[in-house]
């Protein structure tokens, strides 16, 4: 895909804490005002191209997308097995999780061109799960997007703090979906009455968006083309609704 000449980007260097972080922004130069903002949660590898290359994607739909980055500025992993501990590091300190993602919301605030009253959350795979967290964790957004994230309720009283739509896309034939984990997460946001909805793409496994899975379904994780074009268009349909 070209990017439009109009589309600038840049990183931009935060905190959480004592820790710096380094994300990274892409909007529109040729769309005049504010616009509704988007934060994008990387997967399990840390923040790459793949996520900024959907940054710019958002920016071309008139967004103003905001890659935030959980692990650290310097925090880069080299491999599954360290993206397996660093991963596995904030999926079992929820809080730390929370307060990271919440650092990369509050980034995304302060971008000029954003709108504060109109934004929303996106994340892959370990992103997904972590843009649910944001959502436990009462943040004042209008909606979070889970691509092929994880589909737990470690706490599920968390639910009652949701006050924005929840939209989790869902490859059917993820290995890694429990059904217990998935009947937890779907008891939490009935119990906490939330606008949620899951959308299951059949054939689908882990990490259905992200070309460099590879395309062997039998790995557990593998790219889908169709599962991709069908999830981004149901996450532009949703967002139509919560920024009208």
């Amino acid at each position: 895909m070209t990017v439009h000449a109009a589309i600038q980007t840049k990183t931009v260097e935060y905190k959480q804490s004592d820790t710096t972080l380094e994300g990274f922004v892409a909007y529109d130069d040729a769309i005049k005002g504010a616009r509704p903002g988007v934060l994008v949660v990387h997967q399990w590898m840390g923040l790459t191209d793949y996520e900024k290359h959907r940054a710019e994607m958002l920016a071309q739909l008139g967004y103003v997308a905001f890659c935030a980055d959980i692990y650290g500025k310097v925090v880069r992993p080299q491999n599954p097995a360290e993206a397996g501990t660093l991963a596995g590091k904030y999926k079992n300190d929820r809080r730390l999780l929370r307060a990271r993602v919440n650092a990369g919301l509050d980034a995304l605030r302060q971008q000029p061109l954003a709108d504060p009253k109109r934004l929303a959350a996106i994340g892959y795979c370990f992103g997904g799960t972590t843009v649910l967290e944001l959502a436990r964790s009462g943040a004042d957004i209008a909606g979070v997007v889970s691509f092929h994230g994880g589909l737990d309720a470690p706490d599920p009283a968390d639910g009652k703090n949701v006050k924005c739509k929840v939209l989790a896309l869902a490859g059917a034939d993820d290995p890694f979906q429990k059904p217990e984990d998935l009947a937890a997460f779907e008891k939490e946001m009935r119990d906490a009455k939330v606008d949620w909805q899951i959308e299951f793409y059949g054939g689908a496994v882990h990490a259905f968006t992200q070309p460099m899975a590879g395309n062997d379904n039998s790995k557990g994780a593998a790219y889908n083309e169709k599962a991709d074009k069908r999830s981004w268009e149901a996450m532009k349909q949703f967002f139509a609704e919560i920024f009208k």
